[in-house]
C-alpha cells in the first residue's frame, strides 16, 4: 500500500481537526505530551496530533516513523476500526504503539521505557 494522495479539502479538514485536538487534550494525552515535548525523552522529538494520510495519530516520532496511540473509553466500542486503522499503517510502514488511558496515567515511567524501548526497535528497520 502507498500513501496515496488525498484532496484538499480531507486535507484542510484533517488539519483544523488535529488543531482542535491539540486544543482539548485527554487528561492522559496532556501527561503523556509533558513527558515527551521538548525532546525530554532521550532527545527524540515527537509531535502530537499528526496527520499521516487520511488519519490524526496521538503522538509520532519521524525518526523511527513510531505512532503512538492513547485508548480511551470510546476505543472500546471501535475495536475493528482501530485494528484496520493499525495494519494501514503497518502497510505503509509505520510502527504503531497502543497504551491505555490508565497505563499512562498509572504508570507514567513505565510508558515512557516502552516507548522508548519501540524506538530502539524501530531506528534500525528505518535507517536499513
Amino acid at each position: 500500500m502507498s500513501e496515496d494522495k488525498i484532496s484538499r479539502r480531507l486535507r484542510d479538514a484533517l488539519i483544523e481537526r488535529a488543531r482542535q485536538m491539540r486544543k482539548e487534550p485527554t487528561n492522559a494525552e496532556a501527561s503523556l505530551w509533558a513527558r515527551l515535548r521538548k525532546r525530554q525523552l532521550a532527545g527524540l522529538k515527537f509531535r502530537r496530533q499528526h496527520i499521516i494520510t487520511h488519519f490524526i495519530v496521538d503522538f509520532y516520532c519521524p525518526k523511527a516513523k513510531l505512532a503512538i496511540e492513547m485508548d480511551g473509553a470510546v476505543h472500546d466500542e471501535q475495536g475493528e476500526y482501530d485494528q484496520e486503522r493499525e495494519k494501514i499503517l503497518q502497510e505503509l510502514g509505520y510502527g504503531v504503539l497502543r497504551f491505555t488511558n490508565a497505563e499512562v496515567e498509572d504508570n507514567p515511567e513505565q510508558v515512557a521505557a516502552g516507548i522508548y524501548d519501540a524506538f530502539r526497535r524501530r531506528i534500525d528497520l528505518v535507517e536499513e
